[in-house]
């Protein structure tokens, strides 16, 4: 963890391009926890964004879950919007669809909106602190199966 976080104060310190204007990309990187049929699992996983327009991203991530079995695979498509409020503190919303990948069972489409506050690092480096509700597509509730959860997330981003 600690050579993540060094990592991770490196990089910010190489990039040069003022974050959340058209046309600059950031990368993302998530780290922590969830939940799945009553198993605890490490999460970790990257993500790539796209500014479109001023504020307004494109993206795409993969986040795996780990630790125990089955293994979970997740890609995932997303757009966000960054309210540029101030130049330290950005209220953000967004929605994303993603695949999920479970072995031995069969995958599934999810669909869902975030919301939350990115907060100015350095130049060129953020971090985001939200909230996500996500629908399962396909779902039948059952004692061991939600059709929805609710989650928070965080993500450290470096924008070139």
């Amino acid at each position: 963890m600690k050579l993540f976080l060094l990592l991770f104060l490196f990089l910010s310190t190489l990039s040069h391009a003022d974050f959340f204007n058209k046309g600059n990309s950031s990368i993302g990187v998530v780290l922590g926890a969830g939940s799945s049929n009553h198993e605890s699992y490490t999460v970790a996983g990257v993500s790539a964004d796209y500014f479109i327009a001023d504020g307004l991203s494109i993206g795409a991530g993969y986040r795996g879950w780990f630790g125990i079995d089955p293994s979970v695979n997740q890609l995932t498509v997303s757009t966000n919007y960054y309210l540029l409020v101030t130049n330290k503190f950005h209220p953000y919303i967004g929605g994303f669809v993603r695949e999920t990948f479970v072995s031995g069972y069969e995958d599934y489409t999810s669909y869902g909106a975030r919301g939350g506050l990115a907060v100015t690092m350095s130049k060129n480096s953020y971090m985001s602190f939200g909230y996500i509700y996500e629908e399962y597509g396909n779902c039948t509730e059952t004692v061991l199966r939600e059709c929805s959860s609710s989650y928070p997330e965080l993500v450290f981003s470096l924008s070139f």
